[in-house]
């Protein structure tokens, strides 16, 4: 893989792919092939599943690979592609890790185990484990403290950035931004920091951020590519235009818990052939869906087309 070899590369808007599911609960492969296109025909400049808006713990290691499986083949190398591998097991992150690996995936997205609440110690030792069985591999560090419990420490990125050639990087999905500057200033910016969190898309990139996995590229990857391409470009104005103008979808996609908004987005506007979500997720209810209407008028005018992507329902 032409980007495996240079981290440097994993940079921009990387959208955290929905999971789409059929009506009775089955990976729906041509849903989702159908979403990286209009992605990759929108300049999204990198592609990943398997983090949380992709409901993965609500899926097999068999069902996650074989989504990775759709997505690598259908991106056929023109983005980079990073997965989410992690689960809270070491042995399935081992036996998922290493099924991508096998499909060509760029680098993994490894979450900090959940549940557990592992110490500093023991999640430098889970990252450097993993790192080990994969010595090829960039691994990414997955912080999202509000799901997991647990909270990687600066100090420990550091640690692990600089005992661990293949550590590239982390997905920060806190929104504590003394996290994000503290963890550059230990590391320095070769660091790979991606924001997870919607509206520190763009503020990290001050800092010295490389790009961002925002959960509204999945319903708006044109102005996500273009906020980024703006900044690199010297607009701050531009950029800024448009990390204001997302709020409404960013207000959207979170009205009920993520990605069940999204999805329903999704179906609505023919991208997908089914809003569902797995348990313990539902769709929207009426009230919520009242709330999303409301915020897709505020937020039209940073939708991106759907024209040329848009799937009939499952026969």
């Amino acid at each position: 893989m032409r980007y495996r070899s240079d981290p440097t590369t994993l940079r921009g808007s990387i959208v955290p792919l929905m999971t789409p599911f059929t009506a009775e609960g089955a990976i729906d492969h041509t849903s989702l092939a159908n979403l990286v296109e209009w992605q990759l025909a929108n300049g999204t400049h990198g592609v990943s599943i398997g983090g949380s808006t992709g409901e993965p713990g609500a899926q097999s290691v068999e069902e996650r690979a074989a989504a990775i499986a759709t997505v690598t083949q259908t991106v056929a190398d023109r983005v980079p592609v990073v997965v989410g591998t992690g689960t809270a097991q070491l042995h399935e992150t081992m036996e998922l890790t290493a099924r991508a690996v096998e499909l060509g995936i760029d680098a993994s997205l490894i979450i900090t185990p959940y549940y557990a609440r592992p110490t500093q110690e023991a999640l430098y030792v889970w990252y450097k484990t993993i790192a080990a069985e994969f010595p090829e591999l960039p691994i990414i560090a997955y912080n999202v403290p509000s799901r997991t419990a647990v909270d990687i420490a600066p100090e420990t990125v550091a640690r692990l950035y600089r005992d661990v050639d293949n550590f590239v990087g982390i997905k920060e999905t806190t929104k504590d931004f003394e996290h994000f500057s503290r963890v550059i200033q230990l590391c320095g910016r070769d660091l790979v920091v991606w924001s997870g969190i919607e509206l520190l898309c763009l503020p990290l990139l001050a800092l010295g951020g490389a790009g961002f996995l925002s959960a509204t590229a999945n319903i708006a990857p044109a102005a996500h590519a273009q906020m980024y391409e703006l900044w690199e470009a010297g607009d701050l104005e531009g950029a800024r235009a448009i990390h204001y103008g997302l709020h409404p979808l960013v207000d959207l996609l979170f009205v009920e818990t993520n990605p069940a908004p999204g999805k329903w987005v999704l179906e609505q506007r023919g991208l997908i052939r089914s809003g569902h979500v797995r348990p313990p997720l539902i769709s929207p209810t009426e009230a919520g869906i009242t709330k999303i209407r409301h915020y897709l008028s505020e937020g039209a005018e940073y939708l991106t087309s759907t024209e040329g992507f848009q799937l009939g329902a499952i026969a």
